[in-house]
């Protein structure tokens, strides 16, 4: 009897077959490790998650820490049992530290999983389950430096607007203040929640103006005006003269500077350190629109921010064929651009850190009741916004705004800043948003900080001293 010849096609096909099945497993493992080791503590901290709200039926929730160590947010355990999140600064931390009662926010949102974790040594956890006690969810402390909080907090007074202060070789968030606020401590009762979000001069206190206000960015925005101008004559970028005459005319359109100031005869590193409008006004007419666009992408404008926290995009709406008065008015940081505070300290720190933009962060470790650390996060380089030669040029540039501009509050300071100054108009009749944005020392950065003051008026009388306070309490105490 003769053997059956074997059929090449059918062994083709299972082993196609065996291929794509062991393809498949080993995807998965992957997948399952990556989930494991990368995303899983992103998905089990979701705020959609309400698997981590039964935590709190076996956790006290843990405390919130300033970097020094100083308690920001706790639970208070009442004779009853019953359960208060106590905020000892009131307003002061309102919006990075949150709330966690009408839902969470800030800190208590990022954190959530962390202080519903518990991490006390095994024999406590046995006793606690066998007296049917709750266990300690572990503590977060935070980069957030509580003077620098309160020097913010006052300094901006009752002004609404926002502050914000960061290491940029690192990333860590050292302050962040929004105004209007709210106190935090009260929301557990319903009448307080109802009364806040209800009452009639309700202006947002819940907003945190920091991350999520949006802004006409005014002439902090001719930063990137002017990078942009580096960028497509390296050379003799500088060279170019403006007579100011206080307005500029393009056609029927006219640009005034601030006040009508005329800045007379300069070149455009005085007018920069002027904040000349009509000067960069003719600056934006000869540039490449097209190359505009792409370097505010590349600034993260209308993109995704390497932020935890939740965050507004900035906008840019210029394009190739934009019409004279859309480019005279882009060019100067109004028409349509929009930005977040925190995008543009981000943008101030790559300028700071030689191009490099670090991923902000405000939390720097997780340690259990008795303080033994349980995990840290570390600075991590997120990319490169800009050379570091085009960074060395627009630190010269914001040196000059301090030493001969707009930026005269840091000029008798004991260290050398850098920074820009801007007033925003949002709306005829009201006075325009005060603007800063800058660091020090110039020459080794070690605090960025951001100001905008709404309907503050001239940047650098409104916002400019803010940031003085600011650094004078981190680099000089």
């Amino acid at each position: 009897m003769k053997k059956a010849n074997p059929n090449p096609k059918a062994n083709r096909n299972i082993m196609f077959l065996t291929y794509v099945i062991l393809a498949v497993f080993f995807g998965m493992v992957l997948y399952i490790g990556y989930f494991l080791q990368v995303t899983s503590e992103e998905v089990i901290n979701n705020s959609y998650n309400s698997r981590l709200d039964r935590f709190s039926d076996r956790m006290i929730r843990g405390q919130i820490l300033s970097k020094d160590g100083q308690v920001l947010a706790y639970t208070h355990v009442g004779e009853m049992g019953e359960e208060i999140r106590v905020y000892p600064f009131g307003n002061l931390f309102s919006h990075v530290v949150g709330h966690s009662t009408k839902g969470k926010t800030g800190l208590e949102s990022l954190g959530n999983f962390y202080l519903l974790s518990s991490h006390v040594n095994l024999f406590e956890q046995i006793f606690n389950e066998l007296s049917n006690k709750k266990n300690p969810g572990d503590n977060v402390v935070t980069t957030l430096d509580v003077e620098l909080q309160q020097i913010a907090y006052q300094a901006l007074g009752d002004r609404n607007g926002a502050v914000i202060a960061i290491e940029p070789d690192t990333g860590k968030v050292l302050a962040m203040v929004s105004k209007p606020d709210y106190d935090p401590n009260p929301l557990s009762l319903e009448t307080s929640w109802e009364e806040m979000i209800g009452a009639p001069d309700n202006q947002g206190q819940l907003l945190n103006r920091a991350v999520q206000g949006l802004y006409p960015p005014g002439s902090i925005f001719k930063i990137v005006t002017m990078l942009e101008a580096m960028r497509e004559n390296p050379e003799h970028y500088l060279e170019d003269t403006f007579d100011c005459s206080g307005t500029f005319t393009q056609n029927e359109y006219s640009i005034r500077c601030y006040h009508g100031t005329a800045h007379g005869t300069q070149d455009m590193s005085l007018a920069f350190a002027n904040s000349c409008n009509g000067a960069f006004a003719q600056m934006g007419l000869h540039l490449d629109l097209d190359r505009m666009y792409q370097l505010t992408e590349q600034l993260l404008f209308h993109s995704d921010l390497p932020l935890s926290m939740a965050y507004s995009k900035s906008s840019y709406e210029m394009k190739a064929g934009a019409g004279d008065w859309e480019i005279l008015q882009t060019a100067i940081g109004q028409g349509k651009t929009q930005v977040t505070p925190m995008h543009f300290a981000m943008i101030t720190c790559a300028i700071a850190n030689g191009g490099i933009l670090m991923k902000p962060y405000a939390m720097d470790r997780v340690v259990n009741g008795a303080g033994e650390e349980i995990k840290k996060f570390l600075p991590e380089s997120y990319k490169s916004l800009m050379t570091a030669e085009e960074s060395r040029g627009l630190n010269e540039l914001m040196i000059r705004v301090v030493a001969e501009g707009t930026g005269s509050a840091l000029r008798d300071a004991p260290y050398q800043a850098a920074g820009k100054t801007g007033s925003a108009e949002f709306e005829t009749g009201k006075e325009t948003h005060a603007w800063f944005t800058g660091y020090a020392p110039a020459d080794d950065p070690k605090i960025v900080v951001t100001v905008v003051v709404e309907e503050g008026g001239s940047g650098g009388t409104a916002a400019a001293p803010v940031a003085r306070a600011m650094f004078d309490q981190y680099l000089l105490k």
